[in-house]
């Protein structure tokens, strides 16, 4: 026997596991009573030529393979029971398919294998790589890592799961920080190349679908190049091997999360490990190769003298056959978490149970042509296929073992972390399940869990922080959707969700608050009485009001006086009540805007201003055909009376409530709600209807008070000792710049300012006027009745003034 090299106790134990368990059914008077079950071991050495020489070793019976013939005709092959990789499983598979032979896989885990067009004849007892790859995504995507590093071997194990992995990662929020190749055959180049770019990526969590001993060489140099602070995500192909339990990848590894086949129970087991003995076992090729490495001692070979055996030997302890594994802690004897050995012992049980029901087809019952059943100890490799497919039973330990359609038993994995205590003692601890029976698949007892470096607290890996409520994600360009910049949503438009992709607009009378995370309702803003601005000039107007009707009763009190009887006394009546009325139309502009006021505002306001305006012309005409004349052969005199001035007012102000008549019928003004003046508020105002039909209405009474201005200056400095064309024209020259002020401030105010400044601009008028005509009259009525006089009016008399 050549030496070996290098001993494997947990791949040893799998070889007495199927040994085990063909003891337990060989002395089991339930299962294959009459039959007796024998087996062969071929080792492939993890080389797929060596798999392969050993699959038609079995086929033919023979040390020298011969396709297509079979030697051994006294023993039937049941099945064939292996290989542990996938690598090495897919050519057996391939080849054991050609002829329907029933190979169990216990470690061949490639999603590729459930394929039964490529191979018919394939089953295993270990869940597929596509399970064990959407659990590992969902763990990934349970914790919040989104930006992921992965290692994956140059194998269809590593390749194909990782792929399965970047496709699950692709439907999620996940990104790739780095993929990257673990090479078969050893390659310092390619090693040192993955070192730079696991430094290079801030990504916190990796992940690694591989086997132990092709991602051992990674491992090796990563612990050397002391790159710590990861946290790395294990598939069963490695994370429980012993090869990664070692002092030196405890600072690299400590807190490792993975997925484990579900750890089963296997009664009697460590009994009959501890049974294990050479003399017991003398066909076993391995067992002395074991008990020297165990036990640390060398057997004698018989054939060496016994004073080269002296030389040899000395110093050296020998064994001596009365050594006891029952006083060992090694790894070939811990059956606390058996996962691959337990899924070696399931596979017998597979190849029995079917064989069971096969041997117990009732003639006229059985499932091929003319319901025939098979010959007991002649059956085709095909036939036993058909029943190890429809297996059903439960084992020993409870567990219930069956196959879907593609030949894979349902998925339950253990998820585990590791632990590394204060003595550097590594431990598994099971923290989680995932089973794709049940929903939801995947359970995390996150309190167990002890992250890399000792922490508790879960650890970051993300490309991007998360854009809390009010800021949406912005991709950057040339970067993964992982990578992104959180923007504060725009006025209007609101997040209420963590690392959303879009705003969305408030509704319609809502608007966004200033951290953008929620909508509130907008403020309904207009010139209320209850507004200190509404109620101020509510005040001013219903006071103001209130002077033009006292001097219409002083008027009326002292009609007959020279001075109240000048310039048409019925006129100045007419005026005096439409001032009160214009400082009165003002109030129609405070409140709640509806439909009537909205009707009556501008409407009022044109035709009542116009209406003191006319007034104000009639006079000023008066004054002039007056005077003129008194000069001798006039033909004005006939103008002289109230005719004119009575037409003048009639025809000025009929022609302005004509306009109004015609803008109220056919587009009137209407109240709105609008929302575009101030984002958090909503204007009620009323819209004008016809734009062109408002300001045809100032048009007309700026005409009317041009008119009036430009009579009344050339009447000026006409002689008369109470010319009233002069108090006309500093009123007009009030009322004209009030309301040229007035088409500025009104343009560039919004809201309840615009109707403040109309207002201001109506009472402020209506004052000038008042104040300019009236306030003089009134002086010389109630304080200089001296200068109220005919004589004075016309210039006999003078008064000491």
């Amino acid at each position: 026997m050549a030496p070996v090299i290098r001993f494997r106790f947990y791949i040893y134990q799998y070889v007495h596991a199927m040994i085990f368990a063909i003891d337990e059914i060989n002395n089991s008077p339930s299962l294959l009573s009459n039959t007796t079950l024998g087996f062969e071991i071929y080792d492939s050495c993890g080389i797929s030529t060596r798999a392969i020489e050993g699959a038609m070793r079995l086929m033919t019976g023979l040390y020298q393979q011969i396709p297509n013939y079979r030697c051994e005709m006294q023993k039937s092959l049941a099945a064939v029971i292996g290989d542990a990789a996938s690598r090495n499983s897919i050519p057996i598979a391939q080849l054991l398919g050609l002829f329907g032979q029933p190979q169990i896989s216990y470690g061949s885990t490639v999603a590729m294998l459930s394929n039964k067009i490529q191979f018919p004849s394939f089953l295993r007892t270990a869940p597929s790589d596509r399970f064990q790859s959407i659990g590992l995504t969902q763990l990934l995507i349970y914790f919040g890592w989104t930006w992921v590093g992965i290692l994956a071997e140059e194998s269809d194990y590593g390749q194909q799961g990782s792929q399965i992995i970047k496709e699950e990662l692709m439907k999620s929020e996940a990104c790739i920080a780095f993929f990257e190749s673990i090479p078969v055959i050893y390659s310092a180049t390619k090693i040192h190349r993955i070192i730079n770019v696991i430094k290079g990526s801030f990504a916190n969590v990796i992940l690694a679908f591989s086997t132990d001993d092709i991602l051992n060489p990674v491992m090796e140099e990563i612990a050397k190049s002391n790159i710590t602070g990861k946290t790395w995500i294990a598939s069963e192909g490695w994370y429980s091997s012993p090869i990664f339990s070692q002092t030196s990848f405890h600072k690299t590894l400590q807190g490792t999360i993975g997925f484990l086949y579900h750890k089963g129970e296997m009664p009697g087991f460590r009994r009959y490990l501890d049974s294990i003995h050479p003399l017991i076992f003398p066909d076993d090729i391995f067992v002395k190769t074991f008990w020297e490495i165990a036990f640390g001692c060398m057997w004698l070979s018989a054939n060496l003298s016994q004073i080269t055996k002296t030389s040899l030997y000395e110093g050296i302890k020998l064994c001596s056959g009365k050594e006891t594994l029952k006083d060992l802690n090694i790894p070939f004897l811990d059956v606390s978490s058996l996962t691959t050995t337990y899924n070696v012992y399931q596979a017998v049980y597979v190849a029995v149970h079917a064989l069971h029901d096969m041997f117990s087809c009732s003639f006229g019952n059985g499932p091929f042509q003319n319901r025939s059943c098979t010959e007991n100890h002649n059956f085709k490799a095909w036939q036993l296929l058909y029943y190890m497919k429809k297996v059903y039973f439960r084992n020993m330990a409870g567990d219930i073992i069956f196959f879907d359609v593609n030949g894979d038993p349902p998925a339950l994995y253990d998820v585990v972390n590791w632990h590394v205590n204060q003595e550097g003692l590594s431990r598994y601890e099971v923290v989680g399940r995932y089973d794709t029976s049940t929903s939801p698949n995947l359970f995390i007892n996150e309190s167990q869990i002890m992250w890399n470096g000792g922490h508790t607290q879960v650890p970051q890996s993300v490309c991007s922080g998360s854009c809390h409520p009010g800021y949406r994600r912005s991709s950057r360009q040339g970067q993964p959707r992982c990578c992104y910049d959180c923007i504060l949503c725009p006025e209007g438009e609101v997040t209420n969700q963590t690392d959303s992709d879009n705003c969305w607009r408030c509704p319609e009378d809502y608007w966004s608050n200033t951290v953008r995370d929620g909508c509130f309702t907008r403020v309904e803003e207009f010139l209320s009485y209850n507004d200190a601005m509404g109620s101020v000039l509510a005040f001013i107007a219903a006071v103001n009001a209130l002077l033009p009707a006292t001097v219409l009763l002083i008027f009326l009190r002292y009609r007959d006086t020279p001075i109240v009887k000048a310039n048409n006394r019925n006129i100045s009546y007419l005026l005096l009540f439409a001032l009160t009325l214009c400082f009165l139309c003002s109030l129609i502009f405070i409140g709640h805007p509806v439909r009537i006021t909205c009707l009556l505002r501008q409407a009022t306001f044109g035709i009542v201003f116009s209406l003191c305006v006319s007034c104000l012309l009639a006079k000023t005409v008066t004054v002039v055909i007056a005077f003129n004349a008194t000069k001798p052969n006039s033909s004005l005199k006939k103008w002289v009376g109230p005719i004119l001035p009575n037409a003048i007012v009639l025809v000025c102000t009929m022609f302005q409530v004509i306009l109004c008549i015609l803008w109220l019928n056919i587009s009137p003004p209407f109240p709105i709600r609008n929302r575009n003046v101030q984002h958090d508020k909503i204007i009620i105002e009323c819209d004008e209807g016809s734009v062109i039909a408002f300001w045809c209405l100032l048009g007309y009474m700026g005409l009317l008070a041009s008119v009036s201005f430009v009579v009344a200056f050339l009447a000026r400095k006409l002689p008369d000792t109470f010319n009233e064309a002069q108090f006309i024209t500093f009123s007009m020259l009030i009322f004209v710049s009030v309301w040229l002020s007035f088409i500025p401030a009104y343009l560039s105010t919004k809201g309840k300012y615009m109707v403040a400044v109309e207002i201001f601009a109506i009472l402020s008028s209506s004052a000038g006027l008042f104040i300019c005509i009236f306030l003089p009259k009134c002086y010389v009525i109630l304080l200089r009745p001296e200068m109220n006089t005919r004589e004075y009016l016309m210039g006999k008399v003078t008064v000491n003034k």
